[in-house]
C-alpha cells in the first residue's frame, strides 16, 4: 500500500459563480466544536469576550466589502449562522444590515453557472462568498489570537445554501432565530442547529 492523497469532496455547488447577487446561509463551526462563543441562558446567547470579537468582525464585513450586506445571523456557543446578501452594483448605497423591507436577491440564476472569473485587474472585485467568509474568520481568528486566545480556531471549512425564493428566506431567518431555543435539545443529540 502506498500513500493515498486525501481528496476533500467541495461542499460548493459545482460550476455556480459565488459572486453572483444572491442571498446565502451560512454556517461556520468553532474547531473540536468549543463553546467558546458564549453560552445559551434562558434561550438567549450570552457572548464571551471571544463572541464578541467573532460579532464585531460579523458587523464589519459590510464596510470591508460594499456590495455585501447582512441579514439575520446567529452567534451559538460553537458555531454561528448568518445570511449574507450579495449584490451586483448597489454598494454603498444600502445598509450595513438589511430589513424585511429590504428586496433580498434570492434564487439561482442560470447566468450564474460556467467558468469563474477573474477579476485582477479591478480595485473592488466582485465580492465571492468563499472570500468574504475567509476574510471573516481570519480577521476574528488573528483578533483573538492576539487578544484572548492563542489557540482558538475554526473549522476549515464552512457550509453554505444559496437561497433560493422568499419562502426559503423566512424559514431560515427563523431557523436562525429560533437557534437558542433549540442548543440544548440538538446539545443531548450531538447535532448542531
Amino acid at each position: 500500500m502506498g500513500y493515498r492523497k486525501w481528496e476533500h469532496k467541495s461542499l460548493r455547488l459545482e460550476r455556480y459563480d459565488y459572486s453572483s447577487e444572491g442571498s446565502y446561509f451560512v454556517t461556520g463551526v468553532t474547531r473540536n466544536r468549543e463553546c467558546v462563543l458564549g453560552e445559551v441562558r434562558e434561550n438567549l446567547t450570552v457572548l464571551s469576550a471571544i463572541g464578541e470579537v467573532v460579532l464585531r468582525c460579523w458587523l464589519e464585513l459590510p464596510s470591508v466589502f460594499p456590495n455585501v450586506s447582512l441579514d439575520e445571523f446567529q452567534i451559538m456557543p460553537d458555531h454561528f449562522h448568518g445570511i449574507v446578501v450579495l449584490w451586483k452594483n448597489r454598494g454603498n448605497l444600502i445598509s450595513q444590515i438589511a430589513t424585511d423591507s429590504d428586496e433580498i436577491p434570492t434564487g439561482i440564476d442560470a447566468d450564474s453557472f460556467g467558468p469563474q472569473t477573474n477579476w485582477p485587474l479591478m480595485k473592488n472585485p466582485k465580492p465571492v462568498l468563499g472570500k468574504v467568509l475567509r476574510h471573516f474568520k481570519a480577521k476574528a481568528t488573528k483578533t483573538i489570537h492576539d487578544d484572548h486566545d492563542p489557540f482558538f480556531g475554526w473549522q476549515g471549512r464552512f457550509h453554505d445554501r444559496i437561497i433560493r425564493d422568499e419562502a426559503e428566506l423566512d424559514r431560515i431567518r427563523q431557523y436562525i432565530r429560533d437557534n437558542p431555543l433549540h442548543w440544548s435539545i440538538d446539545r443531548e443529540k450531538g447535532g448542531i442547529r
